[in-house]
């Protein structure tokens, strides 16, 4: 691609809306329980840093992931702003049932368009997935709370290899038929690359105008954000990222967090994009997550921090620059 150079990707303040889908997506894959109060401040503090949407939790079975047996009451008790969306993950219908009480703004579906993965991870085939999430769909549009759907898998199956890009189109159809709002095509174990990318997002956006599309990157081999740049060049506005780089997938050994919040945040920034997201509080909030998780994050601009921060010059650097100065008089 030639985009930098010919300056395409010159954000030019044009937005690129971010959700932050760490405290579900990460926090589902950690040991160590994260304490309720600790989730929903966390929560407050991405709104408070000017994220559009945040997946805050997964009313999963608690028995199936225990990190998130407290879904009802983060969802309950977060502290919500104007203009932010509060989504969960919802995998079936006694799951949506519990996150409409518990007032979630928006539910998020997932199943895989591999038959493969979708069985080992969801223990039902494609089939099944789809027809018991018809169900969720049609109760979601009863109580008139938005509707959309993760398509794990939409780059490429950790056990199958490649998936046909037709078959990624025929689930977007299915979906796009029973009236969803948006679909979110996952790069479920980082085997994306950005020609593929370019490829398949230009082609869904042209495609089905009516359906907001998000893109989920995973940087499993380094190549989160050289995904998210070529979905931008294509047309894309929304995507997933994970606080501090947190996540991975239990059927792909190897496989790291999300493309990370904060850093993609700081690289748009830089090009000329507008987040809305306040980096400096971003990172506040990152820097509590070892304590809590009981390990250190991906996350490099945690480590090194932003492009300018700079760092003092060694300590005898007056005598450094003396000595230059004395061998250039010579």
């Amino acid at each position: 691609m030639n985009a930098v150079c010919s300056g395409v990707w010159q954000g030019a303040g044009r937005r690129i809306a971010l959700c932050d889908v760490g405290l579900r997506d990460g926090l589902q894959m950690e040991a160590q329980f994260v304490p309720t109060e600790d989730k929903i401040a966390l929560v407050n503090a991405l709104s408070a840093a000017g994220l559009a949407k945040i997946e805050v939790t997964s009313f999963t079975s608690p028995t199936a992931i225990p990190a998130l047996r407290d879904a009802e009451i983060v969802m309950r008790e977060i502290a919500r702003r104007p203009g932010v969306v509060y989504t969960a993950l919802v995998p079936n219908a006694r799951g949506a049932e519990r996150a409409i009480e518990s007032r979630t703004d928006a539910l998020n579906l997932v199943m895989s368009v591999s038959e493969t993965h979708n069985l080992a991870n969801l223990r039902m085939t494609r089939a099944q997935s789809f027809a018991a999430l018809a169900q969720v769909v049609a109760m979601a549009q009863a109580a008139r709370v938005p509707v959309n759907v993760s398509l794990s898998c939409s780059f490429g199956c950790p056990m199958e290899g490649d998936v046909a890009e037709e078959v990624v189109s025929d689930w977007v159809q299915r979906f796009a038929d029973l009236g969803v709002t948006g679909i979110t095509l996952c790069d479920t174990t980082g085997m994306a690359y950005p020609t593929q990318v370019a490829r398949l997002t230009a082609q869904a956006l042209a495609r089905w105008q009516q359906l907001a599309f998000t893109l989920h990157f995973h940087n499993t081999r380094g190549m989160g954000l050289a995904n998210v740049l070529a979905a931008i060049d294509a047309g894309a506005s929304r995507f997933d990222a994970s606080l501090g780089g947190l996540g991975g997938c239990p059927y792909a050994p190897g496989a790291t967090g999300n493309v990370c919040t904060e850093e993609l945040v700081h690289a748009l920034a830089l090009m000329g994009y507008d987040t809305g997201v306040d980096l400096a509080a971003l990172l506040d909030a990152v820097a509590r997550l070892p304590a809590l998780i009981g390990h250190e994050v991906p996350s490099q601009i945690a480590k090194a921090g932003q492009r300018l921060h700079l760092h003092p010059v060694p300590a005898d650097f007056a005598a450094i620059r003396e000595r230059a100065q004395a061998r250039a008089a010579i």
